[in-house]
């Protein structure tokens, strides 16, 4: 990066810390520490929300999605906005009159301990896997912009995160989430416009989304039914539905979002404009990775996109047999550059019949491409058997860093650390908010200060920071960050919903019940997923229908149950 590139990035890391510790100044409580006093407006919601999904992994693994995989894991969320009524309707009311500071309180007060502690415990155990994941992606810039080796940057990253959350908290979060989203929108536009300008003058973007979608890249809608097909239109609805209404709805690092709300409607109308932003936001980002496809069919495209993971190969006795795979690869690139114009020209012409014959050929001059780039991995793997074969969370890090003008690149780097902070801080602060409100408060020190516990809040976060830094050490070894995340996700998610589903409409069935098939769906799903009999989205429907099916036969076959009387009518 050029110093502009420095510039630009320093300060605007520097203003977002500095802005976030003069908002969150003055904590007293953990109320404050987690709640942020319950004063968030809903737009602050809102924007909370979008900035704790939208992570680095968002931002630097989704147009790399696209880019091998075309835009079909858009269907993903195809069942979010349908689990926003849902939770407006059931889980955002119950959650405010009981005035809890967890998601989990409310399971002691309709089961029992036991139960609300298990359903705490796989929620730790998911988010704190998944943080360490989201603490890798930023790491990913730093290590491959100042040659850093990916552990000591893992705990460079982290060590700053924690420092940031410990400081400030939930307000300090939610405000600089605010502040963050306003860049990232701004910054991910000019990335968009910037591709598409960096086309041939003569290709405009009708033409580049033509080219893309001959190539299978706007695949958008995949309406095939096929229980291992991880991304199509029924997974994405049904499966992508139970996924959003357990993560926005018992994930508590979503449901510390909207329990700062002033009111149950701040945090209805906070949810709500999230199920209507996030679809088309994660449409748009998508397509930057189908449009950055068609940039590197003009122009060439490197064997592999982690430029630091090929400089070590060339060091070493491989070196030889990968630069000569290399200029495989590039004259296959000369010869797409050149399919890739007579197809653009077909498309213009309209000649349906010389669309096809290019675009076969061209397709099948990258299927040829692909398993070079095949042979390239397998070498890179003996070179280097620790190394990370999978370049897709490297592909638009590359384009950023050299196609992109001095000062922007700067600026979309910041964008890619901005989104890293809030969602990990947000993440960071729901863990040590369970932490301390489910388990240390409720069965170790029951009665001490307000000033206690906001100490115990902050040396917890602290933990957890360090638990998700080792965390991050094995990440490499994950591939697709944003399909690493959801996957994990998955394996938690349904088992919780359907505790909380059992809580909130089956009455009768009480703690006992419940903890048991939780327990039991719990191992059932991560033997489902192990034996890879469907697909992980399903994995969520799966998790909860068996605790329900599960929770029913046991209360019938163990007679009565500790069951209590549910406030959730």
């Amino acid at each position: 990066m050029s110093i502009l590139d420095w510039i630009v990035l320093s300060v605007t890391l520097a203003v977002i810390i500095l802005y976030g510790v003069w908002k969150s100044r003055g904590h007293k409580n953990i109320d404050g520490y987690f709640l942020s006093n319950q004063s968030m407006p809903w737009y602050i919601v809102l924007l909370s929300i979008i900035g704790t999904q939208a992570s680095a992994v968002t931002f630097l693994s989704a147009p790399g999605q696209a880019y091998t995989d075309g835009m079909r894991f858009v269907q993903y969320y195809f069942g979010l906005p349908l689990a926003m009524v849902v939770l407006c309707i059931t889980f955002v009311p119950i959650f405010h009159r009981l005035k809890v500071y967890t998601a989990y309180e409310f399971l002691e007060q309709r089961f029992d301990l036991k139960t609300r502690t298990l359903t705490a415990v796989l929620f730790l155990v998911q988010r704190a896997l998944s943080t360490g994941i989201s603490i890798y992606a930023p790491s990913i810039i730093l290590s491959s912009l100042l040659g850093w080796n990916i552990y000591w940057t893992n705990v460079v990253m982290g060590g700053l995160l924690i420092i940031y959350t410990m400081s400030g908290g939930t307000r300090a979060v939610s405000y600089t989430q605010t502040l963050q989203l306003a860049i990232v929108f701004t910054g991910m536009f000019l990335a968009g416009w910037m591709v598409v300008h960096l086309l041939p003058e003569n290709i405009s973007f009708n033409e580049a989304l033509h080219v893309s979608g001959k190539m299978d890249r706007l695949n958008v809608i995949v309406t095939k039914f096929d229980w291992q097909d991880k991304y199509n239109i029924w997974s994405g609805l049904i499966g992508g539905f139970f996924l959003a209404l357990s993560y926005f709805g018992t994930d508590q690092s979503q449901v510390g979002r909207y329990l700062t709300a002033k009111s149950v409607t701040e945090s209805r109308l906070g949810l709500l404009m999230n199920g209507l932003v996030k679809v088309p936001m994660q449409f748009l980002i998508l397509l930057i990775g189908a449009l950055v496809f068609v940039f590197y069919m003009y122009f060439r495209s490197p064997i592999f996109f982690n430029q630091g993971q090929l400089n070590k190969v060339y060091r070493t006795e491989y070196g030889t047999e990968l630069k000569a795979l290399e200029q495989q690869y590039d004259q296959l690139s000369a010869t797409k550059q050149q399919q890739v114009k007579i197809l653009a020209s077909a498309l213009e012409g309209k000649d349906e019949g010389t669309i096809r014959q290019a675009q076969d050929a061209l397709q099948q001059t990258e299927r040829v491409a692909e398993g070079v780039r095949t042979q390239a991995k397998k070498l890179i793997k003996q070179a280097d058997p620790a190394a990370d074969d999978n370049d897709t969370n490297y592909i638009f890090l590359h384009f950023v860093v050299n196609n992109l003008p001095k000062g922007l690149v700067g600026l979309l780097i910041a964008i890619i650390f901005l989104a890293s902070w809030g969602s990990i801080a947000a993440a960071l602060n729901s863990l040590a908010s369970t932490t301390v409100v489910d388990v240390y408060k409720r069965m170790i020190n029951k009665d001490d200060s307000e000033g206690h516990y906001l100490r115990v809040s902050r040396w917890w976060t602290l933990i957890w920071g360090i638990f998700c830094i080792m965390v991050a050490q094995f990440a490499s070894e994950l591939g697709s960050l944003i399909e690493a995340v959801n996957v994990l996700g998955s394996l938690f998610y349904g088992v919780i919903l359907g505790i909380f589903m059992v809580a909130f409409y089956i009455k009768r069935l009480g703690g006992n019940a419940v903890f048991w098939s939780a327990i039991v769906s719990e191992v059932l799903v991560i033997t489902i997923y192990k034996m890879e009999i469907v697909s992980f989205l399903w994995l969520n429907v799966i998790g909860c229908a068996l605790v329900i099916l599960l929770a029913f036969i046991i209360h019938l076959c163990g007679g009565k149950d500790n069951g209590k009387a549910t406030t959730a009518s």
